[in-house]
């Protein structure tokens, strides 16, 4: 997949795996006795209520980030009681975690699938037939091919959910892997995040330090990936 198809396809797929990521949060917030993401509707696969909540992060960063970088980009979330994370901290850990869990869930699947169609010669590793994501097509298989376009799509949101699971565990506010530590750690710790929260533009700076982390961890990834193939 080429061009404009294929930023239509990523766009897609990342609203996909975002709605996912925060219906998720919501979702175990719900079971462990916090209504207030329920009540408004977030515990849910459709898009919509996700996208009236963070327009700019479901729709204008990933669209310019798929036009100015190849890649969309982009923010979601859901409400929650602070006073019920402050009484249940490893509830509020558990619904952190759920988001990434979520988008390492559908890794998984994706891998899966692919090793699968791999396996029984659909795709291939090497050769030199047409490449398509991470594999090869048989020979004489065009890439226009609903074949190509599924080998597309599984690469594609393979790397897109691991990358959006590993970013969202940087125990760095406002991703999810401060929560998981603030609801594991030691209160002592969690005052810590209290006061980085006071901070004027602590989420705009918490973004900005992770991605800067992230460039070390983007390597393991690489290698993970390959791993996961078999290469």
């Amino acid at each position: 997949m080429d061009g404009i198809p294929s930023y239509v396809a990523m766009y897609l797929m990342f609203v996909f795996s975002t709605t996912c990521h925060e219906a998720a949060h919501a979702f175990v917030a719900q079971r462990g006795g916090d209504d207030t993401a329920y009540s408004l509707g977030h515990v849910t696969l459709d898009p919509m209520p996700h996208i009236v909540r963070s327009p700019w992060g479901m729709v204008m960063a990933p669209i310019i980030g798929l036009v100015t970088m190849g890649w969309p980009i982009g923010w979601a979330s859901v409400p929650y009681d602070p006073h019920w994370g402050q009484r249940h901290p490893l509830r509020r850990a558990a619904m952190s975690l759920a988001g990434p869990g979520a988008n390492f869930t559908i890794a998984l699947i994706s891998i899966v699938i692919l090793r699968v169609l791999l396996e029984t010669g659909v795709y291939h590793l090497n050769g030199t037939g047409v490449h398509s994501g991470f594999v090869y097509l048989n020979d004489g298989v065009p890439s226009s091919s609903p074949l190509a376009a599924l080998a597309f799509l599984l690469s594609k949101l393979f790397a897109l959910n691991l990358l959006l699971g590993l970013f969202n565990l940087m125990p760095l506010p406002p991703l999810d892997g401060s929560g998981v530590a603030e609801g594991l750690s030691p209160r002592g710790l969690g005052s810590l995040y209290d006061k980085l929260r006071e901070i004027p533009g602590h989420e705009l700076l918490g973004w900005i330090a992770a991605s800067q982390l992230f460039r070390y961890v983007a390597g393991p990834m690489n290698q993970l990936i390959a791993v996961g193939l078999g290469f």
